[in-house]
């Protein structure tokens, strides 16, 4: 369909470790209407130091009482758990994505189930270890920006363009800006990167989104730009949507009241529902930039437009003046916009007072 718009229907961790929560949020997601449910992929170990602190929005909805490494250990979903939620999504009919916080998890997703397209989410912005990886596998990466600035943003894509080109050559600072800059690298960018603006918080205030960055980050790179979103509610997604985002992410949950990290940042799924509507609804309004009458309206113009009337009767040979014509309701007759032309000119026969001019 033109212009439209893939929406991410983010499970993320909201399956709380839970193998049947994940499978219930893969049909909740497929029925929807999204074209993706995502997942988050990682190794503890690999992923968080046991001496990291959680972030604020994670001390508030699970306390303080455990680290972040203990926290997140308990969401780990198995390789296993992993190949049964791609195969009820197979059968939903609806794509399986997963974001990979390590090395070993990217390999997980990209070599094991060989999955389509890769996420890398808002944090690894920085990671070039992660970023290498993923554009060595040659897949399509979607890159998260918050927290970012343009500059670390050119930076990251630098480490994508070096490892899409699979040259030779060490990698380092360097080597990914002159990856930036040349023509191959801009070349697989704008084939293989989708950028999606973000503010990470959760929830994200409303007065910190500034969604018109998705125009500042399309004309910086050239590249299509989304909007991965963590608002209460619809209305911002769907924004972003009319604003021109090509894909929508939004993290949903089975009930907003369930313990975790990010349960109360969700979509329950009247919402998630109810935003993949509006956002549909959107991608048809959208249409072209060619300004000119639709089939819709053709019906509607001789009703809704005017044509010269006799203001008064008007018999035949008698002049067309300012007090014997008007111009009125329906459009059939003689557009206005020739009155002048007619002022001064003979009526060729009789005309009632209301009778469209012929």
């Amino acid at each position: 369909m033109k212009n439209r718009i893939y929406v991410i229907a983010e499970a993320g961790v909201n399956h709380n470790g839970s193998l049947d929560m994940g499978l219930e949020l893969v049909d909740i997601a497929a029925e929807a209407g999204a074209d993706a449910v995502k997942f988050q992929t990682f190794k503890t170990e690999n992923e968080i130091s046991r001496k990291a602190p959680k972030a604020g929005y994670q001390v508030e909805t699970t306390g303080d009482q455990e680290s972040q490494f203990e926290m997140v250990k308990k969401l780990e979903l198995s390789e296993a758990a992993h190949r049964t939620l791609i195969e009820q999504s197979r059968k939903k009919g609806i794509q399986f994505l997963s974001t990979p916080f390590d090395l070993d998890s990217l390999h997980l997703l990209a070599r094991t189930f060989d999955l389509p397209v890769l996420k890398i989410p808002s944090g690894e912005i920085t990671n070039p270890l992660l970023l290498l990886a993923a554009a060595r596998t040659q897949k399509p990466v979607i890159l998260s920006t918050g927290m970012s600035t343009l500059a670390e943003i050119e930076t990251a894509l630098g480490v994508l363009a070096f490892g899409y080109l699979a040259e030779g050559k060490s990698p380092g600072l360097s080597a990914f800006k002159d990856a930036f800059c040349s023509a191959a690298g801009q070349r697989a960018l704008k084939s293989k990167v989708t950028l999606l603006h973000c503010t990470t918080e959760y929830p994200a205030p409303f007065d910190e989104v500034n969604l018109r960055v998705m125009a500042t980050m399309e004309a910086a790179f050239g590249l299509p730009v989304g909007y991965s979103d963590h608002t209460p509610g619809i209305a911002v997604p769907i924004a972003a949507a009319a604003l021109g985002a090509v894909m929508v992410e939004k993290h949903f949950t089975l009930d907003r009241t369930l313990p975790g990290p990010d349960h109360r940042a969700s979509l329950e799924p009247d919402e998630l529902r109810a935003m993949v509507a509006g956002i549909r609804q959107v991608e048809q309004a959208l249409g072209g930039r060619a300004k000119i009458p639709v089939p819709a309206e053709e019906k509607n113009a001789p009703i809704a437009r005017k044509s010269l009337i006799a203001a008064v009767a008007i018999s035949k040979g008698e002049s067309f003046t300012e007090r014997n014509l008007t111009a009125k309701r329906p459009g059939t007759g003689i557009s206005p916009m020739r009155y002048w032309e007619l002022l001064g000119t003979t009526a060729q026969q009789d005309y009632q007072e209301d009778e469209v001019i012929g």
